[in-house]
């Protein structure tokens, strides 16, 4: 479902695709028709507004180039009518012709998609950098570029001042994601010397050396928490000896002032029954 009368090989041409997703009817066509399909989109159409222009680096299937315009509609209340016209381009030929004679905001658009993929557009008035400086070399949104900066700066990992450069083992050094060894590529390649090898470990006291075997675990101690640890725990008292309280039981101690957790005594009322005979 589209709000095209038509199929999009009969509007746009042969080898063009439409589906529509998210109120944005995105057509597809060979890159041969990518200056007809814009002007098809803008006379035929009627979208006028443009609204962006780019590219996505779709790695080995090459890049993709999108162009984002709309129809506004003659009244108010009308919803605008948007189309994503794209095109793909393969790696080793990634050249369209330029859309400033269609739409003229495609312009700094083009410019852009230029330094940052590398995508060249045939016919544009003037095709210089826009946002980054003359001297910089590559195009930094394509995958396969690799930041310089990030291959000769020092990362963690590094040694810190006042290290020794020489005589003790290198730490690991750590890479930011996609940064291939700094031995390897950019501007200090082949000129680092070899990380040294890590010495291999000693082994602890009362232990031989690592020698590729784990040793043998201790088995696990089956004490439960509440038990306590070995060090605190109290000897077992020996055979007819416990507590205070306990012997006093089993000697038929009774109750008394400086005793209350024992038994009360033949004939010895409660003190909360004395208490209330007392208040009557």
């Amino acid at each position: 479902m589209s709000w095209l009368d038509r199929d999009a090989d009969q509007i746009f041409g042969e080898g063009a695709t439409a589906h529509e997703s998210y109120s944005v009817l995105t057509v597809d066509v060979p890159a041969q028709r990518w200056h007809r399909a814009a002007l098809t989109a803008r006379d035929e159409l009627g979208c006028t507004y443009f609204d962006w222009l780019s590219a996505v680096d779709e790695q080995d299937a090459g890049f993709l180039v999108c162009l984002h315009v709309a129809a506004l509609g003659g009244t108010a209340g009308t919803a605008p009518r948007r189309l994503l016209l794209r095109t793909a381009l393969p790696r080793d030929a990634a050249e369209l012709p330029t859309l400033t004679d269609v739409y003229p905001g495609a312009n700094w658009h083009e410019r852009e998609t230029h330094e940052m993929f590398g995508l060249r557009f045939a016919g544009h008035p003037s095709p210089g950098k826009l946002l980054l400086p003359e001297s910089f070399e590559g195009h930094p949104l394509r995958k396969d570029f690799v930041l310089a900066a990030r291959v000769a700066k020092a990362w963690p990992g590094a040694k810190e001042p006042g290290e020794p450069a020489h005589g003790g083992p290198r730490r690991r050094q750590m890479l930011p994601p996609g940064v291939p060894d700094p031995n390897e590529w950019g501007p200090l390649k082949g000129k680092l010397p070899a990380a040294p090898e890590r010495p291999e470990r000693p082994g602890r006291p009362g232990r031989p050396a690592a020698s590729g075997e784990a040793p043998a675990r201790r088995p696990r101690r089956t004490r439960s928490a509440s038990e306590g640890s070995a060090s605190r725990r109290r000897p077992p008292a020996p055979p007819g000896e416990g507590e205070p309280a306990e012997r006093d039981s089993a000697r038929g101690a009774v109750r008394s002032g400086d005793a209350p957790w024992l038994r009360p005594a033949d004939g010895e009322r409660p003190e909360g029954r004395d208490r209330e005979e007392g208040e009557d």
